[in-house]
């Protein structure tokens, strides 16, 4: 057998599209070709594999090998086909059974021994891996390295066989009988998810309207901005926030546990911990929203169905803050370069903090702010208004004066306010399956119809605020969350009250 043919993926995106890779030997002078788009790392295979067969006692064929990675126009890239490879080479040599290789598909990068080193993205080929088999109705068996076996076994339905080395992998096909001892079998993920351990609400002394607030943002899905004096507590309220949100369902779960998977940052034991990102000011646009030669997934995506936390809102670069925009109205972001583009989701819940002014004291109780009235404009207004009227909720977070501060107790547990978080969203998935946050247009107009009084107050508010249609809509969605959590069908003039407090932007105070 001269030729061998076997199966892999590749990465593109949150996609990991099939990859069949085709080893041929002919005669002639030796030489090893690898074509099909290969990026560097895909090219330095070469080395690895003959290195590996050669340490692992196979004969390195000196003949003309041709290795094409199909279909020819997907980008290749990093050292996870080094193991198809090096099977196709065994395989098509005759050193290797190929009888039943369609049956499997394979990604791994090889040391120098032969030993199999973990790749990127393994959960999100497997992922695809299933989706494609709910498509075609055949169903493959994944090889890969074992330090990825916990990751990928997370996608249910899917089997996989994790192996050590390449000579693991070869006694596989090599053995007789599904009973030797030689066959690999399927890997049972040891991962048993404990309670997500987050800080506490209770560390928080006083500030029970900014509390409050995040109750209600993290019920309806809201995005907030804290804005206050330095040290009121607005990082310790941000950084406590992720515990109050509602429990990550299996499907959420795998979503961000993919895009974790695709820088190699994904850990088996935050399996349904929501992820908390809060990159420095200094971030550049790519960092924020993903980039590269090779697009990878920025802050904005590895926040997925978690918390992105931007602290120092207004020393973030402009152009940088704008990039949200859209991502924050779709969920998803798309990174599109010359040859190629690449979809990434971004549903995440965005926490903003900011001083007030750029000394930080306006409104402290115990310092004198020193800012001029344009200085405070200027630096409110690093901050776009179509920005901030996709904000849903502007927070004032005062400063406690000291005998206040010294004489509070613990505040409310955090486990108290998820209780009633839980309660309002899951009435929200009764009624219109999905959060509040999400609702479009026409679910407005059905689920957030205020009563008389209720809707009185909100013209009176629109015509004094001169609100644009995107913050109507907005404060009717928070105000539907309010009455959520009150256990209330209809939207009254309190919830409205509250939500329009909620409304009142950096511009109009």
């Amino acid at each position: 057998m001269s030729l061998a043919v076997l199966k892999s993926r590749a990465l593109a995106g949150m996609h990991a599209p099939q990859v069949t890779v085709e080893v041929h030997l002919a005669n002639g002078l030796p030489s090893f070709t690898i074509v099909g788009l290969p990026e560097t790392e895909v090219k330095e295979s070469k080395d690895r594999v003959r290195a590996a067969l050669q340490n692992a006692r196979f004969e390195f064929p000196a003949k003309r090998i041709t290795v094409n990675l199909a279909p020819a126009d997907l980008p290749k890239e990093s050292g996870r086909f080094d193991l198809p490879i090096a099977l196709g080479i065994l395989a098509a040599s005759g050193q290797m059974p190929g009888d039943g290789l369609d049956e499997y598909e394979f990604a791994g990068e090889l040391s120098l021994s032969g030993d199999l080193r973990p790749i990127r993205g393994a959960l999100a080929m497997t992922y695809a891996m299933r989706t494609s088999h709910h498509s075609d109705g055949r169903r493959r068996i994944f090889i890969l390295p074992r330090d990825n076996a916990d990751e990928a076994a997370l996608v249910a339905d899917a089997t996989i066989f994790p192996a050590d080395s390449l000579l693991q992998v070869c006694a596989h096909f090599a053995a007789r009988g599904a009973d030797s001892d030689a066959r690999l079998t399927q890997h049972r993920p040891a991962i048993k998810p404990a309670a997500p351990a987050y800080l506490d609400f209770s560390d928080v002394k006083g500030q029970l309207q900014a509390k409050r607030a995040l109750e209600v943002a993290a019920a309806g899905g809201h995005s907030v901005l804290l804005v206050g004096p330095p040290g009121t507590g607005k990082s310790m309220l941000a950084a406590r926030f992720p515990g109050i949100l509602p429990p990550m369902t299996d499907e959420e779960a795998l979503e961000s546990a993919a895009v974790q998977s695709l820088t190699g940052g994904f850990s088996a034991a935050r399996w349904k911990v929501r992820p908390y990102r809060a990159p420095h000011h200094t971030a550049s646009g790519v960092a924020l929203v993903g980039g590269g030669g090779t697009p990878r997934p920025g802050e904005i995506s590895l926040a997925h169905r978690g918390v992105l936390f931007l602290d120092e809102l207004p020393e973030f670069d402009r152009k940088v803050l704008e990039v949200l925009r859209e991502p924050l109205e779709s969920g998803q972001i798309t990174i599109s370069r010359a040859a190629r583009q690449a979809d990434f989701p971004a549903r995440f819940q965005l926490i903003a903090a900011m001083n007030p002014c750029p000394c930080g004291f306006l409104g402290a109780l115990h310092r004198e702010c020193r800012c001029t009235p344009d200085q405070v404009t200027r630096y409110q207004g690093k901050i776009s208004g179509p920005l901030l009227d996709r904000i849903d909720m502007q927070i004032q977070v005062g400063a406690l004066a000291h005998d206040d501060l010294l004489q509070q107790a613990a505040g409310e547990t955090s486990a108290r306010i998820a209780e009633r978080v839980a309660h309002s969203f899951e009435a929200q998935q009764q009624r219109q399956s999905k959060s509040n946050h999400l609702l479009s247009t026409t679910e407005i107009d059905l689920h957030c119809k205020p009563d008389a009084a209720g809707e009185d107050l909100l013209r009176t508010a629109m015509t004094r605020l001169n609100w644009s249609a995107r913050a109507y809509h907005r404060v009717l969605k928070v105000a539907r969350t309010i009455a959520d959590l009150a256990a209330t069908p209809v939207i009254g003039k309190a919830h409205i009250a509250e939500a329009i407090q909620y409304r009142r932007a950096l511009r109009e105070q």
